[in-house]
């Protein structure tokens, strides 16, 4: 259902436009001492990502109060970024689900194509499975979706719960998932 094909320069440019808008958001908002907010971006180098989106990936939008004194950072949420992973959310997600039913031949693929070892997999793994479903956002969210999501087959199972071909399911549970890419919505929950 899902392969590294859908990764094209179109859904990057839709993941970048998602980010942007809701950067505009936050930057509009203020900051919540009253000061406007300044542009204070910051340098990524993620991997995983074909030529034609490194221009869209190599800064993470950020944002810095003017006023003195406060300097208070907001960092809008990512559909592109998770988190502080190294590589792009696309990736992280995509590789996880096409880890499910691994065979020898699948993971010197995406080594191939990602640059990744089987160890870094296995991370994002575990991350699906353990560190993302004790997140503050995902105990709250889960029970938005309907039918539930099986927390054992993260992340393909929430892929399944939204509509259109594969490129638009992942957009849709990269923006769905995009709290937790920043510090506020990525708390574990106690």
């Amino acid at each position: 259902m899902y392969s590294i094909g859908l990764v094209d320069a179109k859904m990057w440019r839709a993941l970048e436009r998602f980010d942007l808008d809701h950067a505009e958001q936050v930057r509009a908002g203020g900051c919540p001492c009253g000061g406007p907010l300044h542009h204070a971006d910051y340098p990524r180098k993620p991997r995983g990502l074909p030529v034609e989106a490194e221009d869209a990936c190599c800064r993470r939008t950020s944002f810095c109060c003017a006023r003195e004194g406060c300097r208070h950072r907001r960092t809008p949420q990512s559909v592109r970024f998770l988190g502080r992973k190294v590589y792009v959310g696309a990736v992280v997600t995509l590789v996880t689900v096409l880890r499910h039913g691994p065979t020898p031949e699948r993971l010197e693929r995406l080594r191939e194509v990602f640059g990744m070892c089987a160890r870094t997999v296995r991370r994002w793994r575990l991350w699906w499975k353990q560190t993302f479903v004790k997140t503050a956002f995902w105990r709250s969210a889960r029970g938005l979706i309907v039918p539930a999501v099986s927390e054992a087959d993260l992340p393909a199972s929430l892929l399944e719960r939204f509509s259109g071909d594969g490129a638009e399911r992942l957009c849709a549970a990269l923006r769905f998932v995009s709290p937790v890419t920043t510090s506020s919505g990525s708390a574990i929950a106690a």
